[in-house]
């Protein structure tokens, strides 16, 4: 029985799949010469178990004697990669956040698949990138935030008017918040990245806006004039900033076509970001540096009027 196995291993592959009988060439090209069944000697169950088998003494046996044919459901390709087989189990996610999807999935999984010895399941595609990206991300904003803190701090000489400025990224994520929500556009990469990019808007237009206050109170304005002042000689170049930006992303953020759910959720984040975050840079910004001035101040003078008192 062992030495009729490959003989009728090979008559099943020759009469189903196919078998290179020779070669054509064609110039400098190769091409296999595949012989097969006609189709209605295998189209059933019934005509492969009826195939016939060449035996050693001469004689031919139906498949059916040394083989049980039955129709099972598999897996249409079983790919090899580093040494391994494995099979691709392909799924889209709609309408849902993906890493939230992924985790449901990853949990019914284990909850209701019990893999046999020496099988494993990975998860891999978008899901695997967006890993990968949100680590990366991870490390890269809080840099990114020290390092702006740094600049300004030696742009400023105080920490007082740093930090003040970096108070203007809670503005923006509030809209961009906003923007995805009322959309129905899921957190991705591509919204995180469109964070980052308001970032810089935010706190560019705190610089502006700080830079001339402080500009006004060193040339001894009252604060209340100095704030107004500065508000109002830095509405224009405040609002360009934000509209330029917002209508150069407007074509990304109406988009429908291909690649659309790439630049979307970008294009979405920076200009809700952009609305919030210029109106409360503009309005909350003034009234939170006068009051920080003021606390400031006061203290200054607690301490000078301390140390009189303790030099007296």
């Amino acid at each position: 029985m062992a030495s009729i196995l490959p003989i009728a291993q090979a008559v099943i592959e020759m009469a189903v799949g196919g078998k290179a009988a020779t070669q054509l060439y064609q110039d400098e090209r190769r091409f296999d010469v595949r012989i097969r069944y006609r189709k209605d000697f295998r189209d059933s169950r019934e005509k492969i178990e009826g195939l016939m088998v060449p035996t050693q003494d001469g004689n031919k046996i139906p498949i059916s004697e040394i083989a049980t044919i039955k129709t099972l459901t598999g897996p249409a390709f079983i790919y090899r990669d580093n040494n391994t087989r494995h099979i691709a189990v392909k799924f889209s996610v709609r309408e849902r956040d993906l890493g939230s999807t992924i985790a449901e999935a990853q949990q019914k999984v284990v909850d209701a698949v019990k893999l046999p010895k020496g099988y494993y399941t990975t998860w891999n595609g978008e899901f695997e990138n967006q890993i990968r990206a949100t680590n990366t991300l991870s490390h890269v904003v809080p840099l990114c935030l020290l390092a702006i803190f740094l600049i300004l701090f030696v742009t400023y000489g105080n920490v007082k008017d740093a930090i003040l400025t970096i108070l203007n990224v809670p503005f923006a994520l509030i809209g961009g918040i906003l923007a995805l929500h009322i959309t129905g556009i899921n957190f991705s990469i591509s919204a995180g990245i469109g964070f980052i990019a308001l970032f810089g808007v935010c706190i560019q237009n705190g610089v502006i806006l700080i830079s001339v206050f402080r500009k006004n109170l060193e040339a001894h304005l009252p604060l209340r004039k100095a704030i107004y002042n500065g508000v109002v000689s830095r509405v224009r170049p405040v609002v360009m900033t934000a509209l330029m930006a917002a209508i150069g992303l407007m074509p990304a953020a109406v988009s429908t076509g291909i690649g659309s759910e790439t630049q979307k959720p970008l294009a979405v984040v920076v200009i809700g970001g952009l609305v919030t975050s210029t109106i409360l840079t503009l309005l909350i910004l003034p009234i939170i540096y006068s009051l920080v001035h003021q606390f400031t101040h006061k203290r200054e003078n607690m301490k000078l009027l301390h140390k009189i008192g303790a030099t007296s």
